[in-house]
């Protein structure tokens, strides 16, 4: 029958109209939902490639006397990082010698945020990079390049987890908090033990109370400061075995204990590691509890 023809019988018949209707309807959509997904996949910015990639800086707010916590904005509104828990970016820039200078940090903002990415950032006494960034105006630009992913998260991959930590260390773990509370579907329980020098130097302290105050069942933060006020009711001093003996899950494969913090903190609790692709061996505290290498992470 000819096209011509076709109309004519549809003319004189609407009935025959519904299946044409219903047809292109389904094409409509399903090139709606392709074009939907075309655009979501290119609305990330980091894609783990080769390129450096600038970003501007919106603001930066001072959290303590070292600690800024710094805005950057993606290259569109609607992008996100394209970043995964637990994974971070490496930074650069150039001294005036002509020397890159690169270092990593953990976004503290969630994955799924668009338009902005958020990090904090301590600065230390001849620190290269913390310096130069701390020093950034708002316009200035920083390069990115990433994500380097750490440790791929899945939930429930583990009953519980606990989270030992120390200053900046906290950003991974946040990243990782932040990805298992916000989704219902993920029981893990988690335990966080983070030690800081002094009360203003607890970074996200909000943030966490929060977390902890609207999931009771499913995360608990254990605080400790080297100096403490004569009003805290955290523990104080340096996180230590027996605390640990008392507070941690018992070895076995349903838990997994994280570790990141400063040189002095590896030492204590787990070891340093080797380099970004070897843990090296568990030593410290948690070697002496009768933890294997296989259940602690370091980031």
């Amino acid at each position: 029958m000819s096209f011509v023809s076709r109309l004519s019988k549809i003319a004189t018949n609407p009935k025959l109209f519904v299946p044409i209707l219903a047809s292109a309807a389904s094409i409509g959509l399903a090139m709606s939902f392709s074009s939907q997904t075309i655009a979501n996949e290119g609305g990330k910015t980091f894609k783990g490639g080769d390129e450096w990639i600038d970003l501007k800086l919106i603001k930066s707010v001072d959290l303590s006397h070292d600690t800024k916590h710094l805005y950057f904005a993606l290259p569109n509104k609607d992008d996100v990082s394209g970043l995964i828990t637990a994974s971070l970016l490496l930074t650069k820039f150039v001294t005036p010698k002509g020397s890159n200078v690169i270092r990593p940090y953990t976004p503290v903002s969630d994955n799924d945020q668009t338009g902005v990415i958020e990090f904090i950032v301590k600065k230390y006494d001849n620190g290269k990079a913390s310096t130069h960034i701390h020093e950034l105006k708002p316009n200035d630009t920083l390069s990115f390049k990433g994500p380097i992913v750490k440790w791929k998260w899945e939930p429930n991959q583990f009953k519980n987890i606990s989270l030992i930590g120390g200053g900046t260390g906290i950003t991974p773990f946040y990243q990782l908090i932040h990805e298992v509370t916000k989704n219902p579907a993920d029981k893990t329980k988690i335990d966080l033990f983070y030690g800081s020098i002094s009360e203003s130097d607890i970074l996200l302290r909000k943030e966490l109370d929060e977390l902890a105050a609207k999931h009771k069942d499913q995360l608990k933060i254990h605080y400790f400061l080297d100096k403490a006020p004569t009003n805290w009711n955290g523990q104080t001093g340096f996180i230590n075995k027996e605390y640990l003996s008392k507070h941690l899950p018992a070895p076995g494969k349903d838990n997994k204990i994280y570790v990141c913090g400063p040189p002095g903190l590896y030492k204590a609790i787990s070891g340093p590691k080797v380099s970004p692709t070897d843990q090296g061996d568990l030593s410290g505290a948690l070697a002496e509890l009768g933890y294997s290498k296989e259940e602690v992470f370091k980031f």
